[in-house]
């Protein structure tokens, strides 16, 4: 039985590119798929992060339930999870595997004038 965590209010989660090697080595998936880190609010980080202690020791997988941006669900099988409390409440940092193919990534181009300095021409 496949567990997961249900965004249930809010806009859809912010994905970071994650570019640590232990994110890296963890994929063993056949198909193409690009760890990710997201930050979300929560009540009950805790227990949300047992939930997914729990399902690694029965050796099950646990989903990220969300909406994207289109309305539309979808699913991100999470590899990590993490709780931090801030004085707003609970943070729950969850990293997971994105669909290599829909992954989007974008660019900080920085000031023009800063890269003409870097790459004179």
């Amino acid at each position: 039985m496949e567990d997961k965590i249900t965004i249930i209010e809010g806009p859809p989660p912010v994905f970071e590119h994650v570019n640590d090697g232990w994110a890296m080595g963890l994929n063993e998936s056949p198909n193409l798929s690009v760890p990710a880190l997201t930050r979300l609010r929560t009540f009950n980080g805790p227990a949300l992060v047992q939930r997914c202690y729990t399902a690694w020791h029965n050796q099950s997988t646990i989903q990220l339930h969300y909406r994207n941006e289109t309305g539309l669900e979808e699913t991100a099988p999470i590899f990590a999870a993490r709780n931090i409390d801030s004085p707003d409440g609970n943070i729950l940092l969850l990293w997971v595997y994105l669909d290599g193919d829909g992954v989007e990534y974008e660019m900080d181009a920085g000031d023009e004038d800063d890269q003409q300095d870097d790459f004179p021409g």
